[in-house]
């Protein structure tokens, strides 16, 4: 990608920041994001190829369709992808975001906005040893430290570090042969940010809405019922 575009989706990933009240260099609380967006978002288990999907209505309602198979990390950079074609491109055409395969200038441009909006430069800055950031040798520890902090995978911030020249790709891959779970593990990490999850959670106001409706004696209660049950939530529930 021309070191052009990059700039580009780097400033509007700080003027999206920006825009819904972050500063530019704190971590992300997408599940909150995405309530604050208003972002109806449900989590399915999926096909291994499937990451995620998004689409925006005519009336500006936007929806989310995340693979809750995939481990949390991954879910996380899906979540930050659909949000550059919900919010920031231009037109976006309903997709499937897939795992493989040749991508589009449009699917780069959604890969290269998550890395840049879940992990600021100046967030990076903050979080390094001064003296590691000087050498230029940023430990295994650190590195750890940064997966948990921005909540992504080891190779989304291993990325970012090289994108950055905090680390150069030779080190980039020596890191990249160490385990990442018992690693995590070994340094006292909680280790479910690498592990699956979410399955069957819905972020959003579907239930509200429908519950409105019923409240104002527009559908029977059948009709309310049948609608959460269409999210995997039944009223009759205690």
């Amino acid at each position: 990608m021309k070191s052009s575009l990059l700039a580009l989706l780097e400033s509007k990933a700080g003027e999206f920041r920006q825009s819904i009240g972050l500063s530019d260099a704190e971590a992300v609380n997408l599940k909150s994001l995405l309530l604050k967006l208003n972002v109806l978002t449900v989590f399915r288990p999926l096909s291994d190829k499937f990451s995620g999907m998004s689409l925006k209505s005519p009336h500006g309602e936007r929806f989310m369709l995340i693979n809750s198979n995939q481990p949390r990390c991954r879910q996380h950079f899906t979540i930050a992808h659909e949000l550059y074609h919900l919010f920031i491109e231009s037109n976006p055409i309903p997709h499937n975001c897939e795992v493989e395969g040749a991508k589009s200038e449009s699917e780069q441009c959604a890969d290269a906005f998550a890395l840049l909006f879940l992990i600021p430069y100046k967030g990076l800055l903050q979080m390094i040893p001064s003296k590691e950031l000087e050498s230029r040798a940023i430990s295994l520890a650190t590195i750890i430290r940064l997966e948990h902090y921005f909540s992504v995978s080891r190779q989304a911030i291993l990325n970012r570090l090289v994108d950055t020249k905090f680390i150069s790709r030779a080190h980039r891959e020596s890191l990249l042969s160490i385990p990442v779970v018992s690693s995590a593990r070994e340094y006292g990490y909680d280790t479910s940010l690498y592990k699956s999850g979410n399955q069957n959670l819905i972020i959003g106001d579907f239930g509200e809405k429908a519950r409105k409706l019923y409240d104002d004696e527009k559908i029977s209660e059948g009709h309310y019922h049948e609608l959460l049950g269409k999210i995997g939530i039944y009223g009759d529930e205690n």
